[in-house]
């Protein structure tokens, strides 16, 4: 397995912190300052617990993706960075020449999460006016320029939407970026097939990701999975449990009311299911062992936590696990302290039962054996 953490360029709290999928950011508490320093600080505590990447959102309601993790390649070692694009807004030779450039001035740490767009109003801001399926086609257009120009061809093509004639990268990378891609609509299921390498689903419950599963295998069997979900976990699952009660006092009527009726109007068909999970209401937010659809009422996109013990957890994640995914990328409020409950807690539990270890090999585990997760830390020797 692999984890990716987050990176809140939207920003942080000790509360939900609204946002995104058509909906502007707000939350319940106050927000921490948005600094490259306070990014720093997550980034490079997420590459210190184990983490192999961080995933930077897109859109209208944060800050840039690609300006900022090009930022943070400077203060990081090992870390990669998950940008979030939105292709039709640049042009694809711009786009594979920022990809090559990023890919080798950083020593290999760009992947490429590429999100179509499911808000047409957020879209327009942007200068795009086509329809949802159109976007779709555009995407597979665009796909398919990086794609033969990241592997060093040169490129002309004419499609519906996209036209190059001559492209052509100076430099190419040693490696082109992973590219993850998600969507639940049905147009969503041929452009994955055709040009992703990761398929990304929200952290619905596990019978409903195994059916998108499924549907994308018979489109291409070999395709790696990879799932996005908050996380609550604690030394018990009570003390847990508690801070889920806790951000969920603190979100008002009048908040969810509002951030609801915007996130209704969303084209996205996985903002729809994610809705579905919760119906905006405050009751019954428990959808499956320990998948808590609170984040949800205020927040666009990814709206499910996994709640419980560091056990509790781990089990979960082996559950997905066993449906195919094999990449988790979470996150948590605030950001910084969820990444070290996470790393210090699950992520040695998962290492005792054979399915995790550190990216940075053997000589970091040591360091990450916590007593509360059950695994025995080893007595210091003479030499160290």
């Amino acid at each position: 397995m692999e984890f990716h953490w987050f990176l809140p360029t939207n920003g942080d709290s000790r509360d939900i912190v609204g946002g995104g999928h058509g909906t502007p950011v707000g939350s319940a508490g106050g927000v921490r300052p948005l600094t490259i320093g306070y990014l720093g600080q997550i980034a490079r505590s997420a590459e210190q617990l184990g983490f192999v990447g961080a995933l930077t959102p897109t859109g209208a309601w944060c800050e840039d993706a690609w300006l900022t993790t090009a930022m943070l390649t400077e203060v990081t070692e090992r870390l990669k960075f998950l940008v979030a694009f939105r292709p039709g807004l640049i042009s694809p030779t711009l786009a594979a020449q920022m990809s090559s450039t990023f890919q080798r001035l950083s020593g290999g740490r760009l992947l490429l999460n590429v999100v179509t767009g499911g808000e047409s109003h957020e879209q327009r801001q942007f200068g795009d006016f086509l329809d949802k399926d159109a976007r779709y086609a555009r995407t597979g257009e665009f796909l398919g320029i990086v794609n033969r120009l990241l592997r060093g061809e040169t490129v002309t093509f004419e499609g519906s939407h996209l036209k190059v004639e001559d492209a052509r990268l100076a430099r190419v990378p040693s490696s082109p970026p992973a590219i993850y891609f998600g969507g639940s609509s049905k147009a969503a299921g041929p452009v994955a097939a055709s040009h992703a390498d990761v398929y990304l689903t929200w952290g619905e419950p596990p019978a409903q990701v195994a059916e998108k599963l499924a549907w994308i295998r018979t489109l291409k069997p070999d395709m790696r999975f990879g799932i996005r979900l908050h996380v609550i976990t604690r030394d018990t699952a009570d003390a847990a449990w508690a801070e889920a009660a806790r951000l969920l006092r603190n979100i008002s009527s009048d908040d969810i009311a509002k951030v609801q009726a915007g996130l209704r109007r969303s084209e996205s068909e996985g903002q729809r299911r994610m809705l579905d999970l919760h119906g905006g209401n405050r009751d019954g937010l428990t959808v499956s062992p320990n998948l808590w659809a609170g984040v949800g009422l205020v927040r666009g996109g990814a709206g499910t936590a996994l709640v419980g013990s560091h056990v509790e957890v781990a089990d979960r994640i082996e559950e997905y696990a066993a449906l195919g995914i094999e990449e988790f990328i979470l996150s948590g409020y605030p950001h910084l302290e969820e990444a070290y409950w996470f790393g210090e807690g699950v992520l040695p539990e998962l290492r005792r039962r054979g399915l995790w270890r550190h990216p940075a090999g053997e000589r970091d585990t040591a360091a990450s054996a916590i007593p509360f997760a059950g695994v025995p830390i080893e007595a210091p020797t003479a030499a160290s």
